[in-house]
């Protein structure tokens, strides 16, 4: 089928699910503490706090991963893989990261790549067009590369394809406003990011965005600004798209992504952390319906120790995907949410998804759809 994805609700027919192969551990430089700062440093969540230079026991910049937590979190991606295809969608997935994979290196700088996992992250599907974005952590530069063979094919198929201008990512790069705030959208104090070196290739602050950071709403496009480097790439992202959508900019909703702050499950509704966020939303969305679950029970996840980096907040389960407007995938392990759904209506999949505070995503971020049979619809009307 032709590429056609305008929102994040209507019935579902194709969709790439991410790959967990070779995920064995988090390269942690300058890039990974800044997009992570918010969960790595702050001293009031239910984990030990890290220090900004702490490393894992290989004694390096790699954060080592317990190999029974790769293995687990390969057998759920492929989980969620089988349960979208028993459900009638078309799966597809990207090329598998190497074992050993040779690091990354860039003008200055180099990294450890990572598996195409939180696929949602560095590409954006907007109609019949593919975006990939411009992406902020370093091991991720050619993430998208590893999904070539899929966005050949739509190509083929018609689709259009375009690429974000690329950042260098010097340290200068960065644009450490948020991170040295000492108030946030989630509160509380965060560890200091070290003073960046520099560089002879430094431009300034580079344009950044992540795919995740966008609401998809029909012809409206809601767009989490938080500091200079989003600014810029959607800066460049609304010229790109020439009008043909609405692009709404929210200040701070979160750090970074949006959703497992805030997501559109049908039109009308929402499925939201808390009341407070209707606030920041653009006035015509202001009259949706916000769902807002009871606080995740700390029961519902794995206890880690102070070698395992957790890298999400426990609301990381908001992080569903609907595949259609009444049915939605939800982690089993979340009976609060599972419920509250179901009172709302919803045909509720329940699929396992264990290790999600160690990997940065739920099923949300773990895929990429590509065929919706929604249009450019105006939900704002």
């Amino acid at each position: 089928m032709q590429l056609n994805s305008h929102d994040e609700w209507s019935p579902l027919k194709e969709i790439v699910v991410g790959s967990a192969a070779n995920y064995t551990s988090h390269d942690r430089e300058l890039s990974f503490d800044l997009f992570f700062h918010e969960n790595l440093f702050r001293s009031d969540w239910a984990y030990p706090r890290l220090r900004q230079n702490a490393h894992g026991p290989a004694g390096d910049r790699a954060w080592r991963i317990k190999q029974q937590y790769v293995e687990e979190l390969h057998e759920d991606v492929e989980g969620l893989a089988d349960t979208l295809t028993a459900l009638g969608v078309t799966v597809h997935r990207p090329v598998p990261l190497p074992p050993a994979a040779d690091p990354i290196a860039g003008f200055g700088w180099n990294a450890a790549p990572v598996p195409p996992l939180n696929l949602r992250d560095n590409t954006l599907i907007l109609g019949d067009e593919i975006i990939e974005t411009a992406p902020a952590i370093r091991s991720r530069y050619l993430e998208t590369r590893l999904l070539a063979p899929v966005f050949t094919e739509y190509f083929r198929r018609g689709a259009r394809w375009s690429t974000m201008p690329r950042p260098i990512l010097t340290d200068a790069s960065f644009d450490l406003s948020y991170a040295r705030d000492t108030e946030t959208t989630l509160g509380g104090p965060t560890e200091p990011i070290s003073a960046p070196q520099p560089s002879p290739y430094d431009v300034g602050f580079e344009m950044m965005l992540d795919g995740a950071q966008c609401l998809r709403l029909g012809r409206d496009l809601v767009v989490n600004i938080a500091n200079a480097n989003h600014a810029a790439a959607c800066d460049w992202l609304e010229r790109h798209l020439g009008g043909t959508r609405r692009v709404h900019r929210v200040h701070r909703m979160s750090d970074n992504h949006i959703d497992s702050m805030l997501l559109a499950l049908r039109p009308g509704l929402f499925l939201a952390r808390h009341e407070g966020l209707r606030d920041l939303l653009p006035e015509p969305f202001r009259r949706w319906k916000l769902i807002v679950p009871p606080q995740p029970a700390e029961a519902n996840f794995p206890v880690y120790d102070d070698g395992d980096l957790v890298l999400t907040t426990p609301y990381i389960d908001l992080n569903v995907l609907s595949v259609g407007p009444d049915r939605v995938l939800v982690n089993e392990a979340c009976p609060e949410l599972v419920k509250v759904l179901e009172h709302e209506g919803f045909t509720v999949v329940p699929v396992r998804h264990r290790h999600r505070r160690l990997f940065g995503g739920g099923f949300h971020c773990f895929t990429l759809d590509t065929v919706r049979t929604g249009g450019l619809e105006d939900y704002a009307a």
